[in-house]
């Protein structure tokens, strides 16, 4: 068996090796909760304009829409102002969409989220050459998902669970479906589950021509009911009722439909899929003729996509990939069609990386190689055949821009070192580019492409820099740690301000270890562990098996048994921080929120000690209370896999619980629900543990609003100071 040891790897961010910050202000819990370390991000507010030489940015203090020039930087136009704008009877905004051809912007209001993605608004349109303002419709009822035609001319939205139809031209409504439902009935938008694990509400595509509108029908009558206990103010609490799929229980029927403008037929399209299987995305080629439509079987291991006539019915497949244990329908998104081709992100070599198709389906290229990961699709010019894409080729830790030309020139478009996160203009000459390290936040920049020339700064978070320079902390140093099973793991390290390596420091863990995640990352996040390192103690945080950005072995190594290993080299990492002389392995603590919950309680009961305290914030507690989507990806059914849901369960193994426990929970979590850690703390009532618990009522599963997010952290503080 190896000796566990630890080896600490250089400190690359570009603000130097500075031990700690020189400032004499200590720091604030509550100034890191209400955000004043938060960094400012003006890059989601940035959008191009089809032609790429000019973005829209919204002004939410004068409710203006403003258009500038990417190259210079200037105001060019104000495509809406709500003060000058005819029979506009509001004074701001929350979003807006504009149609392909500029004439007409749709501008939402009075916004509401449903659930981590979904929101309902009041809609209104704004035509442009009549700078005349009224709204989408009459009803009173908020519509969700507003789709524009390719030509401008129209628009498709949800209202009730049915899809409606906006003719602009003759200031028409039609009512496209009739059987929409609440619990029942959901056409266009999607379920719970597609939203929370497909990570999308929108299953509505447009032909190029206009002419028909395709759309995905969900019939989730049969997926059972999951009531949540709203208390509310009310004397009498109320429910809220909705469909979860939990693994093993049936899901949504999906069916595909088409429907024609012009005769207001709807045609049903007989998907070749199985009955249990999942129409994750739907997407136009060029042609009218061919909708792309894109599905996975219930295992999720077998992607297909067929080209479908929504005219005739016929399906017509092109791409096929079978995987041993599941196909990550993240890249889905990264299928872009052009008139010879599409492209696609594949592991099939190990790692995942981009290749271009035909039109027929035939693989033509690989247009990225190595042992490393591209980390996200960025696009690709059509005209040049230039591929643009984030990836870890430096290092795991980092995430650079490159773009690739058809002859296989590789150019390095970001220049420091750290994090950086690109977004193209819509002709790809111009890149907006937000870089972040370790200890220095967001610089945001607009940069051009061809000669990688800064044109100017965004946001360089001037007013953030200079809080941090008034207050001492302690920088993330990284390294590597290397278990007893012989596994080397990134990490980072956090120690005290006034750290004296003579003395012996307690521990926290931070952790989240889902599949594919990454906390080890060279990029800007001052949090909680900066409070508890002015505090006293160290905090680590370390990456194990699973997660990201170290190729597919490496993450999909944890199929069928999801969370044993991931606590596992938990466990081993902090033996191995225990062998440091100035870490105290008898004071060692693991923490997370979710699926590092989940994890703090299998590290907890596997541990055998390892661990003196933890917290565990909205578990899951056993698998088989956790949706289809997510949970069969990587633990397929309960039935299929009984073994593996029993080695995985914290309420199965509650009886080996072993360190004090922090229980943290919302009673209105959608996600995790509240019945995980009910049923998880009757099992340790059970077994004779005695725990903590903290509820939140009607909190969700972000467990925020009011003083709630301060009430907790300080919860969360003064255990581990109680403890440790």
């Amino acid at each position: 068996m190896k000796r566990a040891s630890l080896v600490i790897s250089l400190f690359m961010g570009i603000s130097g090796f500075l031990l700690a910050q020189n400032g004499s202000q200590r720091v604030n819990l509550k100034e890191i909760v209400d955000g004043k370390f938060r960094q400012a991000n003006v890059q989601g507010e940035i959008r191009s304009l089809p032609d790429g030489e000019y973005y829209t940015v919204m002004n939410r203090e004068r409710s203006m829409l403003i258009k500038y020039a990417y190259r210079t930087g200037q105001p060019v136009d104000t495509l809406f102002n709500a003060a000058k704008a005819r029979e506009c009877t509001f004074d701001t905004f929350d979003d807006y969409l504009i149609s392909s051809t500029g004439h007409r912007i749709l501008l939402l209001r009075e916004t509401e989220r449903i659930y981590r993605r979904s929101t309902s608004s009041v809609i209104y349109d704004y035509d442009v050459r009549r700078n005349y303002v009224k709204p989408l419709t009459e009803s009173s009822e908020k519509q969700m998902i507003p789709t524009f035609s390719p030509d401008g001319r129209m628009c498709a939205y949800v209202r009730g669970n049915n899809i409606w139809l906006k003719k602009f031209d003759y200031d028409t409504e039609i009512q496209v479906t009739k059987d929409g439902e609440v619990n029942k009935i959901l056409n266009g938008i999607t379920d719970w589950v597609y939203e929370e694990e497909f990570s999308t509400t929108n299953l509505m595509a447009w032909s190029p021509d206009s002419e028909c509108l395709t759309y995905v029908r969900f019939d989730e009558s049969k997926v059972p009911d999951f009531s949540m206990q709203l208390y509310g103010d009310d004397d009498y609490p109320g429910y809220y009722t909705f469909k979860y799929p939990k693994a093993g229980y049936p899901n949504s029927k999906v069916t595909l439909h088409s429907y024609s403008v012009e005769t207001k037929d709807i045609k049903t399209l007989n998907v070749p899929m199985d009955a249990d299987g999942y129409i994750p995305r739907i997407a136009f080629t060029r042609n009218s003729d061919q909708l792309a439509v894109m599905t996975l079987n219930r295992h999720q291991n077998i992607f297909s996509m067929y080209y479908a006539n929504p005219k005739s019915g016929v399906f017509r497949l092109v791409l096929r990939e079978e995987n041993k244990a599941y196909v990550d329908s993240e890249w889905l998104s990264s299928i872009c069609f052009m008139n010879d081709g599409f492209t696609y992100v594949s592991e099939q070599d190990g790692y995942a990386h981009i290749y271009l198709y035909s039109p027929t389906g035939v693989m033509q290229r690989q247009v990225t190689k190595g042992n490393w990961d591209v980390t996200e699709f960025l696009g690709i010019d059509e005209e040049t055949k230039t591929v643009y894409y984030q990836s870890a080729e430096e290092s795991p830790l980092r995430r650079s821009v490159y773009k690739i030309d058809a002859k296989d020139k590789k150019t390095k478009l970001s220049t420091v070192s750290g994090t950086n996160r690109a977004v193209f203009s819509a002709n790809y000459a111009y890149f907006v580019n937000d870089h972040s390290d370790a200890n220095t936040p967001s610089r945001i920049t607009v940069n051009e492409t061809k000669t990688l020339k800064e044109l100017r700064v965004l946001e360089d978070n001037r007013g953030l820099n200079a809080f941090l320079a008034d207050h001492t902390f302690r920088p993330r140093e990284f390294m590597t740690v290397q278990t007893a099973t012989g596994y080397e793991l990134n990490a980072w390290i956090v120690k005290p301000a006034n750290f004296d390596p003579s003395l012996q420091y307690p521990v926290l863990m931070v952790q989240y270890s889902g599949p594919n995640s990454q906390e080890v990352l060279d990029s800007y996040e001052f949090g909680w562990e900066q409070y508890l390192a002015s505090a006293g103690f160290i905090v680590v945080s370390v990456d194990g098996r699973g997660t990201g950005a170290r190729g597919e072995a490496f993450r999909k190594c944890t199929y069928l048994r999801m969370g044993e290993l991931e606590a596992r080299d938990q466990i081993e990492a902090a033996q191995a921080l225990g062998k440091l002389t100035f870490i105290d392995a008898k004071r060692i603590a693991i923490w997370g929120w979710s699926f590092g919950g989940y994890t703090t309680l299998m590290a907890m009961s596997l541990g055998e000690g390892t661990f003196k305290a933890g917290i565990a914030v909205a578990p899951p507690t056993d698998w088989k209370y956790y949706d289809t989507v997510y949970t069969e990806r990587y633990m397929r059914t309960p039935k299929e896999n009984f073994e593996g849901y029993a080695a995985t369960s914290p309420i199965k193994l509650a009886t080996k619980l072993q360190g004090k426990l922090l229980l943290i929970h919302g009673t209105a979590d959608d996600n995790v629900h509240f019945q995980q850690t009910m049923d998880y703390a009757e099992a340790l009532v059970q077994a004779g543990k005695q725990f903590d618990m903290q509820i939140y009522k009607d909190r969700n599963h972000s467990i925020h609003g009011g003083n709630t997010r301060y009430h907790l952290y300080t919860k969360m503080s003064n255990f581990l100071l109680d403890n440790l």
